[in-house]
């Protein structure tokens, strides 16, 4: 019976000497080759050493001779020692780069601060390791590195049969795949993002395989159809990038607003549809289905344009350019060819739905619809320059709200118009009421009056509630 293994620390000045003088070797039989991370794997673990965060122990083996094997950690033993005796020069890709150290504060001269009390005067500084060297950093920084405490777990008394069996069965494990990889870069919204996947749509209607399901390539989609629904004009190619962007640039609005449209689309994708939503086309198909919900048509029509598609639709040209031919030929995460992809879809839905984009253009909305919509629901002898002053004051109130909001899109420019016109009649001021109105609401009714009946009521209970509470302050004044 083998003894327990012992836990041992080390400098890192004391560890990485060790292996320089072969006290602890890494060429074990069967193990394998050093090198195999890439740099942005050396930039992190290096970032981890001089924040003093934490590294998991390296496993190490013993002989009954005293020589030292490394069984586990290999690569960042190695990745360490490149960096310390390899002039191994961080590159400018990192993700954190400018390093904070407590350093002497000294003088023009260069000596040393001392206070009234002969105390050392300390102070905060940082330092950029962008394209900079271990050689290359300040004498404090060395100092960090080489006292950095490094955690080994030492298996005694072994021959190398038994390293080579502890070499299997630590290294026996799956990396992170990169779409997995990449969700750690959206910690943000990576709940609302797990909260989405666990959607029926993703459960009931795609075609996604069970290795799909685990790797990560169900939050890519997500993420990926955040990316092109709301940030197109910042699309990034890579995922790890599209995390890192939405990271800081996305907002909860989007992700509820993705939310909702993928319950709509599972009340109508059958089972003769679900292979359409492939992992590799599904972004563009839900990013699709968003700009059709600005027509106001029922969303059964969109279930009918898929099998239009599947029928034929997708061998038909636009502009000299198949969506079928563009698919197969030509690399699916590049800006311009997901460009052309929406450009036909968006084109061959319109035809066959006869969608035309004067009907969601907010600058080309026939007058007379507006009209009508206000005259039956709000003022029936309301007239074009009434409508000119709508617009006016809802462009004065929507100055103190969030302007991306899905509120003001032009599917429900009639109820947010017939909202000010009942607003106006009734000498209401909205500005406060829009501010509450739209920090609680991210989405609307398409049926747009039953939307302006539903605001209508929201407002006129904010009011009541503001006179409440205006007589109950006068009354304690």
């Amino acid at each position: 019976m083998m003894a327990k293994p012992v836990k041992k620390t080390y400098t890192m000045d004391m560890y990485l000497n060790k292996i320089k003088e072969s006290d602890i070797r890494s060429e074990q039989d069967v193990q394998r080759m050093s090198g195999q991370w890439d740099k942005s794997m050396i930039n992190e673990l290096v970032v981890t050493v001089l924040t003093d965060d934490y590294i998991p122990p390296i496993i190490l083996g013993e002989e009954l001779n005293s020589q030292l094997w490394i069984i586990d950690g290999l690569q960042r033993s190695s990745s360490l020692q490149l960096y310390r005796y390899g002039h191994y020069k961080i590159t400018s890709a990192i993700e954190q780069s400018i390093i904070s150290y407590r350093a002497k504060a000294k003088d023009e001269n260069g000596n040393i601060k001392i206070d009234e009390n002969g105390d050392i005067i300390w102070e905060d500084v940082t330092f950029d390791i962008r394209n900079k060297t271990y050689d290359d950093l300040p004498e404090e920084l060395k100092k960090k590195f080489n006292e950095y405490q490094i955690e080994t777990v030492i298996h005694e008394a072994c021959d190398m049969k038994q390293i080579s069996k502890f070499v299997r069965r630590y290294n026996n494990h799956t990396a992170m795949k990169p779409a997995q990889k990449a969700f750690t870069y959206i910690d943000n919204y990576a709940r609302d993002i797990r909260n989405i996947s666990n959607n029926g749509f993703f459960i009931e209607c795609v075609k996604f395989n069970e290795k799909e399901r685990i790797n990560g390539t169900l939050e890519r989609v997500i993420m990926e159809t955040v990316m092109c629904m709301f940030h197109f004009d910042k699309w990034k190619k890579q995922s790890k990038q599209i995390g890192a962007y939405l990271n800081e640039n996305a907002t909860k609005e989007e992700f509820d607003i993705l939310n909702n449209d993928l319950q709509r689309l599972e009340n109508i994708i059958t089972d003769d549809l679900k292979d359409i939503f492939t992992s590799k086309d599904s972004f563009i198909w839900i990013s699709l289905f968003k700009k059709f919900t600005e027509s106001g048509l029922e969303d059964s029509k969109f279930a009918e344009f898929l099998r239009a598609f599947k029928e034929g639709l997708n061998t038909k040209e636009v502009n000299g350019m198949t969506f079928e031919v563009i698919d197969k030929d030509r690399s699916t995460k590049d800006k311009s060819v997901i460009s052309d992809k929406l450009n036909i879809l968006e084109t061959l839905m319109n035809e066959f739905l006869h969608i035309r984009k004067a009907d969601f253009i907010k600058e080309e909305l026939e007058k007379e619809v507006i009209l009508a919509f206000v005259k039956e629901n709000i003022k029936p002898d309301v007239t074009e320059e009434d409508i000119e002053f709508y617009e006016d004051m809802l462009n004065d109130w929507k100055v103190e709200v969030d302007n991306k909001s899905p509120l003001l899109s032009e599917a429900n420019h009639l109820s947010m118009i017939g909202i000010v016109a009942y607003a106006i009649e009734k000498e209401i001021d909205l500005a406060e009421w829009m501010t509450h109105f739209f920090e609680h609401n991210h989405t609307y009714a398409v049926n747009q009056k039953k939307n302006y009946l539903s605001m209508k009521s929201d407002l006129d209970k904010f009011i009541k509630n503001q006179n409440k509470k205006s007589t109950e302050r006068r009354k304690q004044d």
